[in-house]
């Protein structure tokens, strides 16, 4: 029985999958797939953008070659058949390089270097936790969550070593204003004095 199931799941993740791949999503739309559904997610919030625009640029200020820093880049966390599009994800530049140009395939989560996601009021939750163990789940090595809605006041969570179990070994939390230095490879310090709140 529970065979048959998962054979129903998979059918179901693959006519969701080419639906996802042929939707049309309005400019500024995300189109997510959770919980075996799509999920439409509204245009952000400028100081979002604002946000994931200081992120990237202190990313780049130290990057290695081979990787790049994409924004709104569609990963699937496979043991979960969930695909989520992130703020910003490091991967390796040679996978986007080889990726198919006529299909919008996902890329494996488990293939990023980090995972960057900045909330809004109507999905920090998700973030949280939802996402937060897809990403342990999906093996993401590093996942920054900045939180402008933390009820501790806004802030920059770093977890980093993934467990199967869906949680992270290690988290350092700082509030807006203190910086969160981040390991190898990027061996940057983020500097969080002018994330809008």
């Amino acid at each position: 029985m529970a065979e048959r199931n998962r054979g129903a799941d998979v059918r179901l993740w693959d006519n969701l999958l080419s639906v996802w791949q042929v939707l049309d999503v309005p400019e500024g739309w995300r189109a997510e797939i959770d919980d075996l559904r799509i999920v439409l997610t509204p245009p952000q919030h400028a100081h979002h953008n604002g946000i994931a625009a200081q992120v990237q640029r202190r990313l780049y200020s130290d990057l290695p070659e081979e990787l790049g820093i994409y924004q709104r880049l569609s990963v699937h966390v496979a043991p979960l058949d969930k695909l989520y599009v992130p703020d910003l994800v490091v991967m390796p530049a040679e996978l986007i390089a080889s990726a198919d140009p006529d299909t919008s395939e996902p890329l494996d989560a488990s293939e990023a270097l980090l995972i960057v996601e900045i909330t809004s009021k109507g999905n920090a939750r998700e973030d949280r936790t939802k996402k937060y163990r897809a990403y342990a789940r999906g093996g993401v090595p590093i996942y920054l969550l900045i939180d402008r809605f933390d009820t501790r006041g806004a802030m920059a969570t770093l977890f980093t070593e993934p467990n199967e179990d869906g949680t992270y070994k290690h988290s350092e939390a700082v509030p807006f204003g203190k910086p969160l230095p981040l390991p190898a490879p990027f061996d940057v310090t983020l500097l969080t004095d002018d994330f809008p709140g």
